[in-house]
């Protein structure tokens, strides 16, 4: 396997309004639908559209939506034998609301994905000896992908930690981080700083470093992405494109990055290539509908 992924998955229930309702408001929408989401689920979809062999470790519930998720695995030929379905919780639901600026608003109940736990690492663990790189988010208990990239660094595995959800890390070690991910807001709010603290980008990134990961990966949305090291930035130019919808992008920037530093790509060139990724799921509604193959991003990238 090319990508281990500590994965979360969520049906997503959505429905487009003109504008995203005040408090206590009730607004008319349209075009009610329903599709995949949970930011695990998402990387995974992602990284096998973009050839890499993936496997994917998590908990959804036995019913039906935990069984569509497991028909869209087998259709993405993405690897589920570390997948557990439970009885316990229902599988996860997210209710997103977009309006007509590509702008959305999101609630997510994570249901079973509350149980994947460090014993279900254990049991994946001939998986992640398979893979070159192992990726996780924190739709999961911080203690699982903390001990799934800690075991995955101890044998030898690149490891990145997208740190969405934002939550406070204050006081946790990532010296077994080799690329940390977030973006402006949740690089702040990892620092347990206000959202819109004014510190600079490479102030922010140098506390995150003290954590002890090697790279702070940081998304800047229309301004592209920055990599920092103890010593050096790295500014990755953004790739235009007409947006519609910009839901998922982190997550498709994620995989993108996981699947080019999987192939040996140099840092640098493997954000550029995640850039492209997440640009082009903008181009289109919803987060697995939007995701683009390989030679999609490599036509765009002009390779």
């Amino acid at each position: 396997m090319s990508i281990f992924i500590l994965g979360s998955y969520a049906k997503a229930l959505v429905m487009t309004a003109d504008r995203i309702p005040m408090a206590g408001e009730t607004l008319i929408g349209t075009d009610f639908r329903q599709t995949w989401g949970g930011k695990g689920s998402d990387m995974a979809v992602q990284a096998a559209r973009l050839g890499a062999n993936v496997a994917y470790a998590g908990v959804v519930g036995d019913d039906t939506f935990g069984h569509e998720f497991v028909a869209l695995m087998r259709d993405e030929g993405v690897n589920i034998d570390a997948l557990t379905l439970t009885p316990e919780l229902p599988t996860g639901a997210g209710l997103i609301i977009k309006d007509n600026q590509a702008r959305n608003v999101i609630v997510v109940d994570m249901g079973a994905n509350k149980l994947f736990s460090p014993a279900h690492v254990d049991e994946a663990k001939a998986l992640i000896e398979q893979s070159r790189v192992a990726l996780a988010q924190l739709e999961i208990p911080l203690e699982t992908a903390l001990y799934g990239l800690n075991l995955a660094k101890q044998l030898g595995k690149i490891t990145i930690l997208n740190p969405a959800p934002a939550r406070d890390l204050r006081g946790v070690n990532l010296s077994h981080i080799d690329y940390l991910t977030p973006n402006e807001t949740e690089a702040r709010v990892a620092l347990g700083l206000a959202p819109d603290d004014s510190r600079s980008n490479r102030e922010i990134a140098d506390l995150l470093l003290e954590t002890g990961c090697r790279y702070v990966v940081m998304t800047l949305g229309e301004a592209g992405s920055a990599v920092f090291s103890r010593t050096d930035t790295l500014e990755i130019p953004s790739c235009k494109v007409d947006v519609v919808d910009s839901n998922g992008a982190g997550d498709s920037f994620n995989a993108g990055l996981a699947v080019a530093l999987s192939e040996g790509q140099p840092v640098e060139k493997a954000a550029l290539f995640a850039n492209a990724t997440a640009a082009l799921c903008c181009c289109d509604w919803e987060t697995v509908p939007s995701y683009k193959t390989r030679q999609e991003v490599e036509q765009f990238l002009g390779c």
